[in-house]
């Protein structure tokens, strides 16, 4: 059995796209994050027995903010690879959405979403 985690719609601000004017100007991006724990993780009550939700968003903002990509794609797989890395978690996925994003016609977002498992 299996418990998810979700933090959804971490706000952060990157340098992230194809065109030079994204990646010099920067934008809005919603990151949504769901990871899949052993089932005996909140049992105990303690947070040192659980995946601490600060040091996961502190690993999505280092990710962004330390490379730009050019791609939604990348970025999505980078962030689903260093969760499932860093944390002693089964599964992990991520939604990468660009709210800002310039389209004929327009769309409210753009997004990719990833996803890793063990």
């Amino acid at each position: 059995m299996t418990m998810t985690i979700e933090l959804a719609g971490l706000e952060l601000y990157g340098y992230h796209g194809v065109n030079p004017d994204e990646r010099r100007d920067g934008q809005l991006f919603v990151f949504d994050v769901w990871l899949e724990v052993p089932d005996m993780t909140g049992a105990s009550d303690r947070v040192e027995d659980t995946i601490d939700y600060r040091e996961v968003a502190a690993l999505v903002r280092e990710i962004s903010d330390g490379r730009k990509f050019q791609l939604l794609e990348a970025l999505a797989s980078t962030l689903a690879e260093a969760l499932l890395a860093r944390f002693p978690v089964d599964a992990a996925r991520v939604r990468v959405r660009k709210p800002q994003v310039r389209l004929d016609p327009p769309v409210d977002y753009s997004a990719v979403t990833a996803e890793r498992r063990r």
